[in-house]
């Protein structure tokens, strides 16, 4: 318990990560981001909750450049997001998993690894032609890595195997272990537990404990709540595009209107 508290505190402490302020997003009539606030530090685990539509994953696509933002900040690090294209913020350290995997299936568990830098060696041609040799190193400094990140996920047995012929829980690891080929700051979590159990999640959780002790921030949708319970330090609770609280996660659990939002009952 000392231990936690002590954790705890030092992220509280921390300047944030991730900056959001005002953030806003329509869609037509329908809005899914209502001048949202959101600070995120480094080593903290945040989990957003919230009933389906509560506007979760928009928060994600507008953080990480799959939508543009009508109004408000997005501040990474002291850099302003707005306006870069969703490339441009990987390479600035925003790493994301996503609710439905885009794995390549035709691509075996280590090709799906080798695509997802931001940064690929051999993208140059004139690097190619006048530093092949530096590009060789550089790609095998990217495969070791793949193969390290794949051994932290107890995959590394099946980096040769089609990514459509390993079971739906390794299929999610391998949607992680491509996020982590990224060494940026923040790393989003798209529903990462949906369908996950028994080695896999262990594994899962493990790894995002992991990661946020390294100093990442961290921020996970997920309606597995014992997984928000067991993981994160906080959480905040969305609807109708706004958040609605911060706190705690056993509080936020608990509180009787935000259950009734949450659970409809």
């Amino acid at each position: 318990m000392a231990a936690t508290q002590t954790l705890q505190a030092g992220v509280a402490a921390s300047a944030p990560i991730l900056d959001i302020k005002g953030v806003c997003k329509r869609f037509g009539g329908v809005v899914v981001a209502d001048k949202i606030d959101l600070e995120i530090r480094g080593g903290e685990i945040l989990g957003l909750i919230g009933p389906n539509g509560a506007g979760k994953t928009s928060l994600f696509n507008l953080i990480s450049g799959v939508v543009a933002a009508d109004a408000g900040s997005i501040v990474l690090g002291g850099q302003s997001l707005l306006g870069l294209p969703l490339y441009r913020r990987a390479r600035v350290g925003v790493a994301r998993t996503w609710q439905h995997m885009r794995l390549f299936g035709s691509l075996t568990v280590l090709e799906n690894m080798l695509v997802a830098p931001s940064h690929y060696p051999g993208e140059s041609l004139l690097r190619l032609i006048l530093s092949p040799a530096a590009v060789r190193r550089a790609e095998a400094e990217l495969r070791e890595r793949a193969h390290l990140i794949l051994k932290r996920m107890k995959l590394d047995a099946l980096a040769d195997a089609n990514v459509n012929d390993i079971t739906f829980g390794q299929q999610k690891l391998v949607g992680l272990a491509r996020a982590l080929m990224s060494n940026g700051p923040v790393l989003l979590l798209d529903e990462p537990m949906a369908g996950v159990e028994g080695v896999a999640y262990e594994t899962m959780r493990d790894i995002v404990r992991e990661e946020a002790a390294s100093g990442r921030a961290v921020c996970v949708v997920e309606h597995n709540v014992s997984f928000i319970r067991d993981l994160c330090n906080s959480a905040v609770f969305m609807a109708q595009g706004r958040i609605l609280e911060r706190g705690d996660v056993a509080t936020l659990l608990e509180s009787k209107v935000l259950a009734e939002l949450y659970f409809g009952q």
